[in-house]
């Protein structure tokens, strides 16, 4: 069988020789996956739900750095889970990672998944209604609210999660209200948020949040990370997040 096809690339991870499989042209993973994967705190011991998983970025990062019991990846693109799960066969992961091509609104059929102790997720950040949108573009559905919003993420979490399993999302800033409120509403207590900043002077692009299902009223503000130095030069903390 062969795993990689001609308009794939196999990319190396720097993670215990992990290689994902992605498209040449179209959605590749970014730094957002990266620093959530490195951020989500999951025991050895632990079961991981990862939603809106696209080609499995989070998934394989987490195995590598932690080495969770089992993971399960939750994509809605057909095309993406079949790669997905190529890169399974690949890493030879098929007893520790799988991904199912659901739909995370589909909440019957998530409930037939066994619960888990911490659900991942790097949801479309755009609104639907922000600018012209091709709906059927593989980017535009990464990227806007067209198959899911944020609140179906966030009950798609609730539905999904033990009880105190924690959710870990990277979101933007803008939508932070949104979010803490939608998490509070479905009984997700914010409990962590860390602002990442591109430069020194520049303001905050992403947000790593943490929210615990059922958790008390404790909301810690970590130190910020920076990805940039003023000379252009990738940070100490985000070298060591890419293990370079």
């Amino acid at each position: 069988m062969d795993l990689v096809k001609i308009d794939e690339t196999l990319d190396d991870l720097q993670i215990k020789d992990i290689h994902i499989i992605q498209k040449k042209e179209g959605f590749r993973f970014g730094v957002d996956a990266v620093l959530l994967a490195n951020y989500a705190k999951v025991k050895s011991n632990q079961t991981v739900i990862d939603l809106c998983s696209g080609t499995g970025i989070i998934p394989f990062i987490i195995q590598g750095k932690k080495s969770p019991r089992h993971i399960t990846g939750i994509e809605i693109q057909e095309d993406m889970v079949q790669m997905a799960n190529r890169t399974v066969l690949y890493n030879k992961f098929q007893e520790k990672i799988k991904f199912i091509n659901e739909d995370i609104k589909n909440l019957a059929e998530l409930k037939k998944l066994e619960r888990v102790d911490v659900v991942t997720v790097n949801p479309p950040y755009k609104l639907r209604n922000s600018g012209i949108v091709n709906e059927f573009d593989k980017n535009a559905i990464a990227r806007h609210e067209i198959c899911c919003t944020l609140e179906d993420v966030i009950k798609a979490a609730r539905t999904l999660l033990k009880d105190n399993g924690r959710l870990f999302m990277v979101h933007r800033p803008e939508r932070l209200a949104d979010i803490l409120c939608l998490m509070r509403e479905y009984k997700i207590e914010p409990k962590s948020i860390k602002m990442v900043y591109p430069s020194v002077n520049k303001a905050p692009n992403i947000v790593l949040i943490e929210g615990q299902r059922d958790g008390g009223a404790f909301l810690k503000w970590e130190k910020s990370l920076y990805i940039h130095k003023e000379n252009g030069e990738y940070t100490e903390e985000l070298n060591e997040i890419y293990g370079r």
